[in-house]
């Protein structure tokens, strides 16, 4: 069974950047997509971002392209989301999510369509 571990999240001031870390159990399939999601209190859960593992293509939500950066390491282990120029909206739990059969070309996927779950990483933006 895949696990994922989240990590890096905090608190930081409007403006401000955070790293988060996605931590697998074990290798990632060149197959595979992985995704960031995150929820707010008394929102849905969203969908922030994906790489594609065979040749690391993204996706991002309107509301974070251009400020938010998912990469991943050579040995398909670790999956690292950079978010800059971060604003209070930006306050959530974000999650880490492995898709054996990734979304289309351009989409993040819905949550359904994710295979493994993290559980979560707190980041809240002070305005």
């Amino acid at each position: 069974q895949l696990q994922l571990v989240e990590s890096g999240g905090g608190s930081v001031q409007a403006g401000g950047s955070l790293t988060l870390s996605c931590a697998a159990s074990r290798y990632i399939p060149s197959g595979y997509c992985m995704g960031w999601f995150r929820r707010s209190p008394g929102k849905e859960r969203e969908g922030v971002a994906r790489i594609y593992r065979s040749g690391g293509t993204t996706a991002y939500a309107d509301s974070v392209k251009g400020r938010f950066t998912f990469s991943q390491d050579d040995n398909g282990t670790t999956f690292n989301l950079q978010m800059d120029g971060l604003i209070p909206e930006d306050s959530a739990m974000y999650y880490c999510a492995a898709a054996m059969r990734c979304p289309g070309v351009g989409r993040i996927g819905k949550s359904g369509e994710y295979n493994f779950w993290g559980r979560g990483n707190q980041v809240t933006v002070a305005s």
